[in-house]
C-alpha cells in the first residue's frame, strides 16, 4: 500500500523501484507499469531553486500516492518521472482510464509558497508481455511508449503491450540494420582531438561512433541509437564502443601517443550492475591504466542523481577513471547535482561557443562556468570551437582545453594518429588546409 512521503529520499529510487519489481514479476508476471513524467518540470526548478522544486515533487508524488492507494506501488524513476506497477495485466481502455483519472485530479492546483502550480503529464503505459520476467523488458517498454506520448498531439498517453509491432516494415528495417551493423563491422570510432589552446598541443581525444553505412555511406549514429534503445541494445552499442576506445589506446600507445581518451557512456550503463566489473575485466585484458580514460556523461544523467548513479561514478573515479560532464549548460540550469557529484572535467556546450563573438551573454556564461570549475577543482573544455575568434576569446577568457573544427572534425584511427604525429596549424595556411582536407 502507498503511504504518504515526508521526503523525496522514502520514494524508492530507480535502482530500489526495479528491484521491487523485479521480485513481483518473478512471482506474478501479471503485471501493468505506467511511467509518469511531469511536463516541463525544469521549468519550475529553473526558476524558484532546487529546494523549492522538491516541495511541488513530493507534493505530486503523494497526490499520485492518494490517487492509486492500495492499487499501486510507486517509484522515482528519475528526476521528474514516477513509476507505478500494478498488479494485472490492464488492457489500453484500463490504463487510460487512470491517465484521465490523474489528469482530472492535478487540475486542483499545488500551492506551495504563495504560488500555484496545475501538473500536467506525459503518461506510457505498459501491460507486460504474457511469461516475461525479465525487468529490463518492461521497463524498456514503458520507456518506449513515454517516448511517444511526449510527441502525441492530442493526448499525452500511449499504451503497449508487446515489445516492438513487428507489422512495421520500418520496426523490421531498423532491427535488420543494427543486427547487420555488429555483424558486418559496419560501425567504427572516430577521434576528434583536445588541445591544448596555448601551445595548440594535442592532449586527448574524444571518441565518437560513426556508422559505415553499406548504402548512405558514413552516418552519424542517430538511427542506430534510435535502433538499439527501441530493442534494449544499448548496452550492446555502449560495451562494444569502450572496448574499441581501449583497443584504440594500444595502438595510439604503440605509436608514441599516450593520452587520456574520452567515451561517452551510455544511461544504461551507468545503471547497469555489471559495470565496474567489466571495467576491469577490459584494463586487465588490454593491460592498460585506467587514468589514461575519461568517461562522458550528460546533465540529464547527472541530475537523477540517485543513490546508484552517486555509487557508480565514486566507483569508477577510485579505479581511476576520469568523469566528465558533457554539453554543460545546454538541458538544466539546475546546479545542485554539482555539490553531490565528485567530477573531473565540465565541457562546455558548443552553443555557448559558436555565438561567443556576437553574444556577450555567452561570454559571461563561460565565464560563470569557469568560477564553477575553479570552485570543484575540474579542469574545463570548450565545444565547438570554429573560427581564430573563438580562439582568441577563450584565451582572453584563460579558458586553456578545447576541441573543434578549427583544429580538427572527427577522424578514423589511422588518419588521427598522421594528425597527431604533425605539427597542428589554425588559420589559413597551407598546411591548414590540407589538415582540414583529411
Amino acid at each position: 500500500m502507498i503511504q504518504r512521503h515526508d521526503s523525496l529520499l522514502s520514494i524508492p529510487n530507480r535502482h530500489i523501484f526495479l528491484e521491487q519489481v523485479n521480485k513481483i514479476i518473478q512471482d506474478a508476471p501479471e503485471q501493468s507499469l505506467l511511467l509518469v513524467d511531469i511536463v516541463r518540470f525544469s521549468d519550475v526548478s529553473s526558476s524558484f531553486g532546487y529546494s523549492f522544486g522538491d516541495k511541488i515533487l513530493l507534493e505530486i508524488a503523494n497526490r499520485i500516492a492518494m490517487l492509486f492507494e492500495g492499487k499501486a506501488i510507486l517509484g522515482r524513476v528519475s528526476g521528474d518521472v514516477f513509476g507505478l506497477v500494478m498488479h494485472g495485466r490492464h488492457n489500453h481502455e484500463q490504463l487510460h482510464q487512470f491517465y484521465c483519472y490523474l489528469i482530472e485530479y492535478f487540475k486542483t492546483p499545488i500551492s506551495c509558497e504563495e504560488h500555484a502550480f496545475i501538473a500536467d503529464f506525459n503518461v506510457g503505459a505498459a501491460s507486460n508481455p504474457t511469461a516475461n520476467k525479465n525487468v529490463n523488458s518492461l521497463f524498456s517498454l514503458a520507456e518506449s511508449a513515454l517516448k511517444q506520448a511526449k510527441t502525441n498531439k492530442f493526448d499525452n498517453f500511449q499504451y503497449a503491450q508487446v515489445f516492438k509491432e513487428q507489422g512495421s516494415g520500418r520496426a523490421l528495417a531498423l532491427k535488420a540494420d543494427i543486427a547487420r551493423a555488429f555483424n558486418n563491422d559496419e560501425l567504427e570510432i572516430y577521434f576528434q582531438p583536445k588541445i591544448n589552446l596555448t601551445t595548440l598541443e594535442i592532449t586527448g581525444a574524444e571518441c565518437l561512433l560513426r556508422w559505415n553505412h553499406p548504402l548512405d555511406g558514413v552516418l552519424f549514429p542517430g538511427a542506430l541509437i534510435e535502433a538499439a534503445e527501441s530493442y534494449n541494445m544499448m548496452n550492446e552499442v555502449g560495451y562494444w564502443t569502450l572496448e574499441q576506445a581501449f583497443k584504440s589506446a594500444v595502438i595510439l600507445n604503440a605509436n608514441g601517443l599516450a593520452m587520456k581518451i574520452s567515451v561517452n557512456m551510455s544511461p544504461t550503463q551507468l545503471y547497469d550492475l555489471s559495470f565496474i566489473s567489466n571495467l576491469k575485466k577490459l584494463g586487465s585484458k588490454y593491460k592498460l591504466e585506467f587514468k589514461q580514460f575519461e568517461l562522458e556523461l550528460t546533465e540529464d544523467v547527472a541530475l537523477s542523481n540517485s543513490f546508484l548513479v552517486k555509487n557508480q561514478l565514486a566507483e569508477i573515479r577510485a579505479l581511476g577513471m576520469s568523469i566528465a560532464i558533457d554539453d554543460f549548460g545546454k538541458g538544466y540550469s539546475n546546479l545542485a547535482y554539482m555539490r553531490d557529484i565528485a567530477i573531473d572535467t565540465i565541457k562546455i556546450d558548443k552553443t555557448f561557443v559558436m555565438e561567443l563573438e556576437q553574444t556577450p551573454i555567452n561570454r559571461a556564461i563561460i565565464e560563470a562556468t569557469q568560477l564553477i570549475a575553479k570552485a570543484a577543482n575540474c579542469e574545463l573544455v570548450a565545444e565547438g570551437i570554429e573560427t581564430l575568434e573563438h580562439l582568441h576569446i577563450l584565451r582572453e577568457i584563460g579558458i586553456t582545453q578545447g576541441q573543434g573544427f578549427l583544429f580538427s572534425k572527427a577522424i578514423p584511427l589511422t588518419q588521427f594518429i598522421e594528425f597527431a604525429q604533425k605539427e597542428l596549424a589554425v588559420g589559413s595556411s597551407f598546411i591548414r588546409r590540407q589538415q582540414t582536407a583529411i
